[in-house]
């Protein structure tokens, strides 16, 4: 196969967090009552001047800081979120301005709830395949909304990851990709909404489960592997619980799913999700190490890839940007009112 993967990633994530149990203090006994099973400590919150754009911007220059490519060489971006700033007007051409990229650029905005990220690693390795461009920009990254006192509100969070993808300097390449998809409706926002709405317990067997699992299951058999063949795991991440019950059905250790789980620390950053935990994965990770990845995103479907890191992880400037773990400490506690007031929860429909 062709050397093709990441050539190069950088994440972003805001400093301000608030705990969930102050969260939880303003609805009382419910709240207290959703919150003690999510296992989510705190969730970081973004800034009034924080959006989906301002987090891909950032990730991308860490990503760019990190290696010596140009720009102007990128042919594609690609950003996944469902909290894209604009109905009409794309976030990539705002990324791709603020990057110095060229205007000869394929752009487009993709949504496919927590997933839509890594759809657009997909599209850019096989843009990269077909010899259509040289590097492809993907990018997943959401301010992701809750309903004030919906179970949502104590992990909906902000953060984002990017991904430079090529077949020059590879620090991670790409064997196999799969998706498995279905019309199973456990999450939503309609139109005009402000707020998604979802299905409660239904989002869990029928839904998360039931598509990573089978993603997950074609992604090995693909790939001739089995768990054990893997150093490390990054699953969606909706809560704390999901990813590590999972991680048990497929038979993978927490060992393997720990690097990557950031849930607890910053909540669920939807389409930023297991970007993120990717990213935090390659902070740490060496040559030769092998990486299993599962996203799902509601609607429904789930994305998987075998992931093998190379030797010239060793030649990325990982110290040029901030690491995931850093990006996790670097962070300063709110109030609920200041929170409501930086997202905007006190608008209602």
């Amino acid at each position: 196969m062709e050397n093709i993967g990441i050539v190069s990633y950088g994440a972003n994530i805001p400093r301000f967090r608030i705990k969930v149990e102050d969260i939880a203090s303003v609805w009382g006994k419910d709240g207290l009552s959703i919150s003690k099973g999510l296992g989510i400590k705190e969730k970081s919150v973004p800034s009034i001047d924080q959006d989906t754009a301002t987090i891909s911007v950032e990730a991308a220059r860490s990503a760019l800081n990190r290696c010596s490519i140009n720009p102007k060489e990128i042919g594609a971006i690609y950003i996944g979120s469902e909290s894209h700033p604009y109905a009409v007007k794309p976030t990539g051409t705002i990324v791709g301005e603020a990057i110095g990229a060229t205007p000869d650029l394929m752009v487009a905005d993709y949504e496919f709830a927590c997933k839509a990220g890594t759809a657009a690693i997909q599209t850019c390795t096989a843009l990269v395949k077909g010899d259509f461009i040289k590097y492809g920009l993907a990018i997943g990254a959401d301010t992701s909304q809750a309903a004030p006192g919906d179970a949502l509100e104590f992990s909906a969070s902000a953060g984002g990851g990017a991904f430079l993808i090529g077949k020059d300097n590879v620090i991670a390449t790409i064997n196999h990709t799969c998706s498995f998809t279905t019309d199973t409706p456990d999450f939503w926002r309609r139109a005009e909404r402000k707020y998604p709405s979802h299905g409660e317990r239904f989002t869990g067997a029928p839904a998360f489960f039931k598509h990573i699992t089978k993603c997950a299951t074609n992604i090995m058999k693909i790939a001739g592997s089995k768990p054990e063949d893997y150093d490390y795991a990054i699953f969606h991440q909706p809560n704390g619980k999901f990813p590590i019950k999972v991680a048990k059905i497929l038979g993978f250790s927490y060992d393997q799913i720990k690097q990557g789980l950031l849930v607890p620390y910053i909540g669920n950053t939807y389409s930023g999700a297991t970007m993120i935990g990717l990213a935090s994965t390659l902070d740490v990770a060496k040559p030769g190490d092998r990486i299993f990845l599962t996203s799902y995103g509601s609607g429904a479907g789930s994305d998987g890839f075998d992931i093998t890191v190379t030797d010239k992880i060793e030649d990325l400037k990982r110290e040029k940007a901030p690491t995931v773990a850093q990006l996790v400490e670097d962070k300063e506690y709110i109030d609920y009112g200041t929170y409501a007031k930086y997202t905007d929860l006190l608008y209602w429909e």
